[in-house]
């Protein structure tokens, strides 16, 4: 779980749950578990179910890069650029047309291979 990347939103529904019932679950989840220890033992007081929602909604108005530098040790959600989806769409079509031309018998087996081989290094 330390090394799985955690969700803002599920944080922010722990922390206000613990609002509810037990205090420190988010701490746990988050991979902070002396933390939520210290929340377990003290549950039997107000100050942990108050901390629990402060940091609800602390959770909740942080942007996104952020809560992935204090929680997921920076690395944040990789989404691909539209350069890199029209790359790997030029690259399909590419094959495929190769694909054709080995099916029709133009190019060998070995020359088809060759030449996909080179098109699939161009993505990685």
């Amino acid at each position: 779980m330390l090394t799985k990347r955690k969700s803002r939103s599920i944080a922010a529904i722990l922390a206000f749950s613990g609002t509810v019932t037990i205090s420190g679950l988010h701490k746990f989840y988050l991979g902070q578990p002396l933390w939520g220890i210290l929340y377990v033992l003290l549950s039997w007081t107000p100050i942990p179910k108050v901390a629990s929602a402060i940091e609800g909604v602390w959770y909740l108005t942080q942007d996104e890069d952020a809560f992935d530098r204090n929680f997921n040790l920076g690395q944040s959600v990789v989404k691909s650029s539209p350069q890199v989806s029209n790359n790997i769409e030029s690259v399909a079509n590419a094959l495929r047309e190769l694909d054709a031309l080995r099916q029709d018998g133009l190019i060998s087996e070995y020359e088809f291979e060759q030449k996909r081989r080179q098109m699939l290094d161009q993505i990685s």
